[in-house]
């Protein structure tokens, strides 16, 4: 495991644990990796920083690393002859937007290079790690994760323990409609057993990765988090056009939220026909989301933070403004 400290990469070595298997963990050191695992240290970008892999031998890589593709190039290059499948958690961002509802593996793609060794965007950057695994463990031996949304605990961008400890505040809250509105997302551990069931299959090539159309709402998913925090929040539902007049920003402001139209299409209306037929389950939203606040709970309640992604949520000044007409 490539990473195995934080939230997709932790879910990946905590279901990988709990098969029995052996587990390496590459990491910088920052985070203490799950009891029971072989850690490695070291920085993969820095000069020298791939140094504690360069002896052993692995069934399966897992990378999920989102940042120059160069340094999954490097990896998957000095893996590849000790290693017998390489996983790369990429992401359905990878694919031009707008995309068609229902679109699957086969629509558009962004361009990307495996050799980009300084920053960019996140959907080239995905994109060149695709193309660095293939191109270091070739077709049939690379599995292309394209994943939605992700949620659940270990979770460090903030989305459903924003939605979370809005909830447990209590008082009116702001509901984005309509409430009937379908979003795509996935569990993190439902990720990682379909990772691993697909790995050990010898499957390859790319999968979207997310839940099936109508797995749950907005209000399936903002219900769950009301009853699950004590009931204290009132969701008021409000069509989209106040809430975009008053300038707030879906995804961002009000997080896994967009309204219908083109964006919804894209982020949440995929086809995951083929991860369903290759043995794709999602756990109810309930437990998701009660399970989230289990582990929010337990760390304090404030939830880690990525530092190269923006904090989100709406702050309550303007969300008063918006219920008050």
């Amino acid at each position: 495991m490539l990473g195995g400290t934080e939230f997709v990469g932790r879910a990946v070595t905590e279901a990988a644990l709990a098969r029995g298997h052996e587990v390496t963990v590459f990491h910088r050191g920052r985070h203490e990796p799950p009891a029971g695992v072989v850690s490695l240290h070291g920085d993969r970008t820095a000069e020298g920083g791939l140094a504690a892999l360069a002896d052993g031998e692995w069934d399966v890589v897992v990378d999920t690393w989102s940042h120059a593709p160069a340094a999954v190039r490097d990896a998957a290059r000095l893996l590849s002859g000790r290693a017998g499948r390489y996983v790369y958690v990429s992401s359905r961002s990878v694919y031009v937007h707008p995309t068609a509802l229902g679109a699957d593996e086969d629509a558009p793609l962004v361009p990307g290079s495996p050799d980009d060794a300084g920053e960019v965007d996140y959907a080239q950057a995905k994109r060149g790690g695709e193309l660095a695994a293939v191109r270091e463990f070739g077709v049939d031996r690379a599995l292309l994760v394209r994943a939605g949304l992700v949620l659940g605990p270990w979770e460090n961008i903030g989305r459903l323990p924003w939605w979370l400890t809005r909830a447990a505040r209590g008082g009116e809250m702001l509901a984005p409609g309509p409430r009937d509105l379908g979003i795509q997302y996935l569990d993190c551990r439902d990720l990682a057993e379909w990772t691993l069931d697909a790995a050990e299959a010898g499957l390859s090539g790319p999968y979207n990765l997310v839940s099936p159309p109508g797995h749950t709402t907005m209000g399936g998913l903002l219900d769950a988090c009301v009853e699950v925090t004590g009931g204290v929040a009132v969701p008021r539902w409000t069509d989209a056009e106040p809430i975009l007049a008053a300038g707030i920003e879906p995804w961002l402001h009000l997080p896994v939220w967009i309204p219908p139209g083109e964006m919804h299409d894209t982020m949440h209306g995929s086809s995951v026909a083929k991860a369903v037929a290759a043995g794709l389950r999602c756990r109810p939203v309930e437990e998701t989301v009660a399970d989230t606040w289990a582990w929010l709970r337990s760390i304090g309640g404030t939830a880690p933070q990525r530092p190269d992604r923006p904090q989100v949520g709406l702050d309550p000044e303007t969300e008063a403004k918006v219920l008050g007409g």
